[in-house]
């Protein structure tokens, strides 16, 4: 199976992780059950999903330096969901190329959110990696 839905599967866990503030590992262990998931892909999902609950204040005040006029309070949660998986990525997997986290977090809102979604995301998170590479 693709990174792709296996990125769909994390996407639905840190949605759900966004409103109940705490891992669900019944959902986890419910979305798993899939057969078509690779061994690989449910590492990347496990490690993403834990990584980002373990991160999520710090990877949520990150972003918000990038919300042009928004409080992080108003970016839709399927948006914001989106944008933390992208920052988790960039800043965690590096076998990852950041061009394809930014495109997948685009993707996602594509399907999941709102027709002017994607444009929002993309500007966030061009944000955020001009910053980064202007610190580096």
């Amino acid at each position: 199976m693709s990174r792709k839905v296996a990125r769909e599967i994390l996407y639905q866990l840190v949605f759900e992780y966004l409103f109940l503030k705490e891992v669900n590992t019944e959902t986890l262990e419910l979305m798993l059950i899939d057969g078509a998931l690779s061994d690989d892909d449910k590492d990347y999902i496990r490690n993403a999903y834990s990584g980002i609950a373990e991160k999520c204040g710090g990877i949520v005040e990150e972003i918000s330096a990038f919300t042009v006029d928004f409080k992080i309070e108003r970016i839709f949660k399927t948006d914001l969901t989106a944008i933390i998986i992208a920052v988790y990525e960039i800043e965690n997997c590096a076998d990852i190329p950041e061009a394809v986290s930014v495109n997948e977090a685009v993707n996602l809102v594509k399907k999941f959110s709102t027709d002017k979604s994607y444009s929002y995301v993309n500007g966030v998170l061009s944000g955020y990696l001009k910053s980064k590479t202007k610190a580096e």
